[in-house]
């Protein structure tokens, strides 16, 4: 189920939930033969990494392995995109990459989370969209918490937490990350 902001919510024992269960086999079928690859192995990770996300990722896309995913199906990417290695993205609420993103190691990229209350937690996954706009950097250990647009040319300083939205052009840091400064060429 889903409502007019783009949050899915996905309660257990329910068709979307074996929906959510089965994108996860799927995505863990693939992921292991995505990570026993090396760097220069590029066009392989280039079709597993398209496999995973049902769609053609172009030649200008690269990956450094370890990656994990909760399913792949909801990850979009733009032309030009570069994923360090040890990357995770729970992309049940959908995440969407921009052209010339660079995402460093270590990297979080989470759209589910779970109710607060302690009688609901199990109960219910919540998917919340991540956009990610052209030419962001993301540095290494950011994570980036589901319902958040990072607008173009930004940059996520590293060990950041992201739980808002950041304007363009603009460096963002901390836990919560806050504006730090405007960013002009």
């Amino acid at each position: 189920m889903s409502d007019e902001a783009g949050t899915k919510v996905i309660r257990r024992r329910t068709p979307e939930s074996a929906a959510m269960v089965a994108a996860v086999r799927r995505a863990m079928a693939i992921t292991p033969a995505l990570n026993r690859l090396s760097f220069d192995d590029a066009d392989e990770i280039r079709a597993l990494f398209s496999e995973l996300i049902g769609k053609d990722v172009d030649d200008g896309f690269s990956l450094i392995p370890p990656f994990y995913t909760t399913g792949g199906e909801d990850i979009r990417v733009g032309r030009n995109v570069f994923i360090n290695q040890n990357c995770t993205m729970y992309d049940l609420g959908g995440i969407d990459i921009g052209d010339d993103v660079m995402i460093g190691p270590n990297v979080s990229i989470i759209t589910s989370s779970h109710p607060l209350e302690p009688s609901q937690r199990r109960s219910v996954t919540i998917g919340k969209p991540i956009v990610i706009g052209r030419n962001v950097w993301i540095a290494a250990g950011a994570t980036i918490i589901g319902g958040v647009t990072i607008g173009e040319n930004s940059v996520v300083a590293a060990g950041s937490v992201v739980t808002k939205d950041v304007p363009p052009n603009t460096l963002v840091g901390g836990n919560p990350a806050r504006v730090i400064r405007s960013i002009s060429d």
